[in-house]
């Protein structure tokens, strides 16, 4: 990850972002507004984020595209997610931040705490 932050801070770039898919969700991690709310907080913790504001949950739409989406403010910009409990549990995260974080590791969290089987992110930065 050194190289990365070297490059980010080389490059003085003005943020970056990561997006994370993560599969085959525990459904009650991605259906459970109280679980979400608990994943946002201990992300924003694991990537060293300082949370601005309610996190804004809802479940909307009909049929295969309902699902819940969260929105939390971050003093350095935003985390957004929505999770689709319709086909195959899926949930999309995507970070964007002035402050550096570690991509991987914010990934590695969002499998584990949602108990996906596999997952996957690309990142990059914002000049």
């Amino acid at each position: 990850m050194k190289k990365i932050e070297q490059e980010y801070n080389k490059k003085k770039c003005w943020g970056m972002v990561s997006s994370i898919d993560v599969y085959k969700c525990n459904p009650k991690k991605i259906t459970s507004k109280k679980e979400i709310q608990k994943f946002v907080i201990e992300l924003c913790k694991h990537i060293d984020m300082k949370r601005h504001g309610p996190t804004l949950i809802e479940r909307f739409a009909e049929g295969e595209l309902a699902g819940h989406s969260a929105m939390q403010f971050i003093e350095t910009s935003s985390i957004t997610m929505h999770f689709d409990d319709q086909h195959d549990n899926r949930a999309f995260i995507d970070i964007f931040s002035c402050k550096f974080f570690d991509h991987k590791e914010a990934e590695k969290f969002c499998r584990e705490f949602l108990g996906g089987n596999k997952s996957k992110s690309i990142y990059y930065f914002r000049h």
